[in-house]
C-alpha cells in the first residue's frame, strides 16, 4: 500500500475515510476536529457520535462522512501527553492509529487520511 504525506485540508480529501482526533466523549472540539464536524454537518455528525460515546483512550469508532467527500469519519481518541507517563502515551497513541486502521479494513476502505493524533 503506498504511503503519501500530503499537506492539505483533510475535509476536502477524496478518500474512503478520514481520521478525526477526538476526545473520549466524541464531542466536537476545535482545530481539525471542529473543521471536520463543520464540514460533515455538525448536528448529524454529533448525533452519530453520541450513539457511540464514550470511548476509551486508544480506541477508534466509525461514522458516516455525511457532507464530506470521504465516505466515513474514523474517530480516534489519542492520549493527552503527560511527561511522566511516556510509555503509556506511546501505547495509547499506537493503539489509536492501529484501531483506526482496523475500522478502515472492517469497512473495506482502500484509502484513509490521518491528521496528527
Amino acid at each position: 500500500m503506498p504511503f503519501t504525506i500530503v499537506r492539505q485540508d483533510i475535509t476536502k480529501l477524496k478518500v474512503d475515510a478520514i481520521v478525526n482526533a477526538v476526545n473520549t466523549e466524541l464531542q466536537m472540539g476545535g482545530g481539525v476536529c471542529g473543521a471536520i464536524f463543520k464540514a460533515a454537518g455538525a448536528t448529524q455528525l454529533q448525533a452519530a457520535c453520541d450513539k457511540l460515546a464514550p470511548i476509551k483512550t486508544g480506541e477508534a469508532v466509525i461514522t458516516p462522512g455525511f457532507n464530506l467527500s470521504a465516505k466515513f469519519v474514523i474517530h480516534a481518541a489519542g492520549p493527552v501527553y503527560r511527561h511522566w507517563n511516556e510509555e503509556q502515551n506511546e501505547k495509547y497513541l499506537r493503539a489509536a492509529y492501529t484501531n483506526s486502521l482496523k475500522r478502515a479494513v472492517e469497512n473495506n476502505c482502500e484509502s484513509i487520511a490521518f491528521p496528527l493524533i
